[in-house]
């Protein structure tokens, strides 16, 4: 008889995708397990004996390979917040009666990843009960078509670069925009005149189109690869997906409108999270991470200070009554983030149609601490829009979130008890 051992995963599903599994041999080959097969595991020693008869060691004649022992790995992820962020998005798939979804947490500070979920899962512990597609770690491999949640950026790329002011109004009527012979730019109702804020909290895409034709394509591609888009993340996950960004030589004015608005342009939910930690964190984006202590970190300029705090205010705004992120709010808290709705042709003649459902926003919006992007693929109960589906996921896993995490609500908290304790209540 051998003795053999077999890895047991406590957390099963709700952290499968991040850690992975390792094969019959204790070898890495999905996840973490694999990035970090080297690190793990150990490998063994030998030594040269003196056997009798009966394959009894009877004389010790000396180590010829001293074993190595593996390492630990401290990964960055919180298991509380990675429970809460699995919990609410199995919820909204239920409800919404969903294909898929996935849910990222960052912390805006350290580029460290919090929380990465996706449904649906498998509960690694159980070899041969799931298919291979559940093992995908959608939330890092996948690519999706941001829509709207791209346009804070658009926003802060065009008051960065000095195309537009804060300020600056731009005719939406009559709710559609002709920019080839036949093809045009269209809102879900006319807008009328509209500031870079109020683009954002109506979410029109004819005025985001409007204004970033106003900006040279290269100057949008310049911001756009700063942010990562285009480029593999480098946080070493096995198959980490890198996204499009076509050279800004091979674009038509059209296609410069119509990326102003999420289209033309793929990422992963990974990347579209780390892309709001440049507006989060004052213009500064930091390198990603699945350690802790993210030992690799480094910053990048994207946005000047004021540009991010600029764009931060705008997107309460989303959050506010009349935005379309309204049941994204967190109670107590400022709030920041933009809604997205992405439609998908399901057969090649575009006849039938499917949705994304998304939306992506951060914590206190006064001095924001984490950023979460949910992403909830073909809806098909309680609506479609990115502020009907994913806005509420959003509230719940990022009150969870902050709570975990001991940070202080920052909407008036002080005054709000003092008028409590004058009333004699």
């Amino acid at each position: 008889l051998k003795r053999e051992y077999r890895r047991y995963y406590p957390a099963g599903e709700v952290s499968a995708h991040i850690i992975g599994v390792t094969d019959i041999d204790d070898t890495g080959i999905e996840g973490m397990e694999k990035a970090y097969n080297d690190v793990l595991r150990a490998t063994p020693g030998a030594k040269r004996v003196v056997r009798d008869l009966y394959s009894r060691s009877i004389k010790d004649l000396g180590l010829v390979r001293a074993p190595r022992y593996g390492r630990d790995l401290e990964l960055s992820f919180d298991q509380r917040i990675q429970y809460q962020a699995y919990r609410a998005l199995k919820k909204a798939m239920a409800v919404h009666a969903a294909r898929a979804g996935s849910v990222v947490v960052l912390d805006t500070r350290s580029g460290e990843v919090l929380a990465a979920v996706n449904q649906p899962s498998f509960n690694p512990n159980e070899r041969g009960g799931y298919r291979p597609g559940e093992r995908r770690n959608r939330a890092v491999i996948d690519l999706l078509e941001p829509g709207s949640t791209i346009k804070p950026l658009i926003v802060a790329a065009l008051i960065d670069g000095g195309y537009a002011a804060p300020g600056a109004v731009i005719e939406t009527s009559p709710g559609y925009y002709q920019i080839m012979r036949n093809k045009i730019v269209e809102d879900i109702r006319d807008f009328g005149r509209l500031d870079l804020s109020g683009i954002l909290v109506k979410s029109s895409n004819v005025g985001i189109s409007k204004a970033v034709l106003k900006m040279p394509a290269e100057a949008l591609w310049r911001v756009l690869d700063r942010l990562g888009f285009g480029h593999i993340p480098g946080t070493g996950f096995p198959g980490e997906a890198g996204g499009t960004l076509r050279y800004h030589t091979d674009w038509h004015r059209i296609e410069q409108a119509v990326m102003a608005y999420g289209y033309g342009v793929s990422l992963s939910p990974l990347q579209l999270a780390h892309s709001y930690t440049a507006l989060a964190n004052d213009g500064w984006q930091p390198s990603l991470s699945f350690l802790k202590g993210n030992p690799h970190l480094e910053k990048r300029r994207v946005f000047k200070p004021q540009t991010a705090r600029s764009v931060r205010a705008m997107l309460t705004r989303v959050v506010g009554d009349g935005g379309t992120g309204q049941l994204a709010k967190v109670r107590g808290f400022t709030t920041a983030g933009k809604t997205g709705t992405i439609r998908k042709s399901v057969r090649g003649d575009g006849e039938e149609t499917d949705y994304l459902s998304l939306f992506a926003g951060f914590a206190p919006a006064s001095a924001p601490r984490l950023i979460a992007v949910v992403v909830i693929d073909s809806p098909t109960r309680g609506g479609y829009y990115g502020g009907q589906v994913a806005a509420p996921v959003f509230a719940r896993v990022m009150s969870e979130s902050l709570r975990l995490l001991n940070i202080a609500d920052d909407e008036h908290p002080a005054g709000d008890f003092a008028a409590v304790a004058g009333s004699g209540g």
